[in-house]
């Protein structure tokens, strides 16, 4: 453990010694070293006068912070944490990178760590070890032992829910509005004059899945329409394969939908890959709608109509959240679950019933 005074201050002192020195720094602004350490780590405690002729000094000298020794003596980490469910999924790259321009202006560095096959211990040894001083996690489905086990080793509510999050849970939470993405799909396949209307689902256990499910029977409610459970389809997860079951099954059927919302784009490029492979065109035989919006869809053929979520903002505000709670401008637990708005985007894979 280390001591008022320890050897870790000489250690930061000899890691500088190739350059110039804190003394060094102190002598060209004209004040003691207590005066330019309180100036770099605390520059609201000291004058603008003393701050002015600091930083000039700092700058003149080539100073650099040695931060590594900075962050032991405080014990803190200088790092956050970001868990995800799966690292290929490129819903997840603009999320990641709204999370990152935050923490780019900070002296954190981010840790990326894929949830799948890791370990209850690994996780919490993050904050147990000093290796991270709060999280964002983007994976709902990580057992409630384990968020009771990063509470302890992560106090100040230090983890922050991002896109996903674990129900009953009091921790913040940056979330799309999920049950009204599914209720603008619905009304725009509505619109199209479609009325047999089916949904293929990610994981039935899935925070994501119910939130769209019960926006999409809302809005089946809604406009008057009935809901065939033969084609509310569980796809198992959000990738392209269980978007292919799914067509499998809605082509084995004697009474198929006329439009389908799915639970993620990767499901529905999976499930109009597998109608054409069997002679179903889309939107031609049947429309389709997406949710997500991630990068590919667009290009896909045909383009994708898809629900829009602002993966950037999702990444931005968790990150900002978790700024505000590391540096003790937490929001109360009033208003601690953020709502992001979802935009409808028409494209190709939708269009008006025929017939």
């Amino acid at each position: 453990m280390f001591t008022k005074g320890s050897s870790l201050e000489s250690e930061s002192l000899r890691m500088n010694a190739k350059g110039p020195r804190i003394q060094e720094v102190a002598a060209e602004a004209g004040v003691s070293t207590a005066t330019v350490s309180r100036t770099l780590s605390n520059p609201d405690l000291v004058s603008e006068k003393t701050r002015e002729a600091v930083l000039a000094a700092v700058e003149s000298t080539g100073y650099r912070i040695n931060r590594a020794a900075q962050n032991l003596r405080k014990r803190q980490a200088g790092a956050v944490l970001v868990l995800l469910p799966n690292l290929g999924n490129p819903f997840f790259s603009q999320i990641l990178s709204g999370i990152e321009s935050v923490f780019a202006t900070s002296d954190l560095s981010v840790l990326i760590a894929d949830t799948n096959g890791i370990k209850q211990d690994q996780l919490t040894g993050y904050f147990r070890d000093t290796r991270a001083d709060g999280a964002i996690l983007l994976d709902g489905a990580i057992p409630q032992s384990v968020l009771d086990d990063l509470a302890q080793s992560a106090p100040d509510d230090r983890v922050v829910f991002a896109c996903e999050w674990r129900p009953n849970t009091s921790l913040p939470s940056v979330r799309s509005d999920n049950r009204g993405g599914a209720h603008q799909a619905v009304a725009h396949l509505v619109e199209l004059g479609h009325r047999k209307i089916g949904h293929v689902l990610g994981p039935r256990s899935n925070v994501l899945t119910k939130e769209r499910l019960i926006g999409f029977e809302a809005a089946m409610l809604e406009f008057g329409l009935d809901i065939n459970p033969n084609w509310l389809v569980d796809g198992g997860d959000f990738s392209l394969d269980a978007g292919a079951q799914a067509a499998r099954q809605f082509v084995e059927m004697s009474d198929q939908p006329t439009a389908v919302f799915c639970g993620s784009d990767l499901i529905a490029m999976g499930l109009i890959s597998e109608l054409h492979k069997r002679g179903i065109s889309v939107p031609k035989h049947m429309s389709v709608v997406g949710f997500d919006d991630i990068e590919i869809a667009d290009r896909f053929i045909p383009p994708l109509t898809t629900i829009r979520q602002n993966r950037t903002q999702l990444g931005v505000l968790a990150a900002t959240t978790l700024m505000g709670h590391l540096s003790g401008r937490g929001a109360t637990s009033a208003d601690n679950v953020q709502l992001v708005d979802v935009l409808l985007v028409p494209r190709g894979s939708t269009a008006p019933l025929k017939g």
